[in-house]
């Protein structure tokens, strides 16, 4: 399901145009308000605990006396203090507060340090007697935001975020889509993602981002091989008629169930069984002499062979 949110500050002026605009189209917009919770952030900004304090019980109330729901983000959650957080978690919560939002704003949290804050999190709420939910927001600065994600699923959160791609600032966000790929192969939803491919493709041709050749699932390279070995065993198993195993026996994401195929191409590592795979994939006889001039062609490279190149072969020595 699709709904409207909108983050803003913890202050009336950023809340105001959203219960306006709420209002206006007759759709709720959830409130995704935030607010710098660690030290560090305070001592650049100058702000004390009073001040956090009132701002945040200040904008939940308005939120929630104009009939829209508030979700409660702390910025930089795991740089924060527990002591600090259990009470800004409590005021959230006894103010109308839907949701907390925990935030690894800058890619700090380690998996463990993700269990913990959700653990220490879910506790302060069941002995609020509300029912509350908790949003996890991660960075990707160490390289864990995926990781740190599937952690925070399966330890208590009931709503991740993430972005397509993992876009976002610096070295980005939590990538949806491969959180969803996972979430989709740990057997965790049971969504058809036939069209998650189109979905980053997409994004990535509206943002001018530029996607890497081997990105999980969506880069060119995610589902290819020009490894002799590797392309043998792929072989193999098609020729046995056996669609599921030649999808996974070297490939630990099922290409199919995200609408690819396995790709065979040919490049200095193949062998002969690629050349006759990629051939016979586009009608061509794959005579023995032919075979050769393009192995040969391949090992002469230190790339994959483009189709033009194949095909320039191919016209040189038309009778073999």
């Amino acid at each position: 399901t699709i709904k409207a949110a909108c983050a803003a500050r913890t202050v009336e002026a950023d809340l105001r145009p959203i219960v306006e605009i709420a209002q206006q189209i007759g759709i709720p917009i959830e409130v995704m308000s935030f607010v710098g919770s660690s030290p560090i952030r305070w001592y650049a900004e100058d702000w004390d605990f009073e001040l956090i304090q009132k701002r945040s019980a200040s904008a939940i109330d308005f939120a929630v006396e104009n009939g829209l729901q508030i979700t409660y983000v702390t910025e930089d959650t795991t740089r924060s203090h527990p002591e600090i957080l259990d009470r800004l978690f409590r005021i959230a919560i006894d103010h109308g507060a839907h949701r907390l939002c925990l935030c690894d704003t800058v890619g700090h949290a380690t998996p463990d340090g993700v269990r913990r804050l959700i653990d220490f999190t879910r506790k302060l709420i069941d002995g609020s007697g509300r029912t509350v939910g908790i949003d996890w927001h991660g960075h990707n600065d160490r390289g864990l935001g995926l990781e740190n994600s599937l952690w925070a699923a399966e330890h208590g959160a009931d709503r991740i975020h993430g972005c397509a791609l993992g876009i976002g600032e610096r070295v980005g966000n939590a990538s949806l889509d491969q959180i969803l790929l996972n979430m989709k192969l740990l057997g965790w939803i049971d969504n058809d993602l036939s069209k998650l491919l189109l979905y980053c493709k997409t994004v990535a041709r509206a943002t001018h981002f530029p996607i890497p050749v081997n990105y999980p699932l969506v880069g060119d390279d995610a589902f290819r091989t020009a490894t002799g070995v590797h392309a043998a065993a792929i072989i193999k198993a098609q020729n046995k008629g056996d669609t599921w195993l030649a999808d996974r026996v070297y490939s630990g994401v099922p290409a199919s169930m995200f609408g690819k195929e396995q790709e065979i191409e040919i490049g200095p590592m193949s062998g002969e069984s690629n050349v006759v795979y990629y051939l016979r994939k586009r009608h061509i006889e794959p005579k023995p002499a032919l075979v050769g001039r393009i192995l040969a062609a391949a090992k002469a490279t230190d790339h994959l062979l483009s189709a033009e190149e194949v095909l320039q072969v191919i016209k040189e020595h038309p009778s073999q």
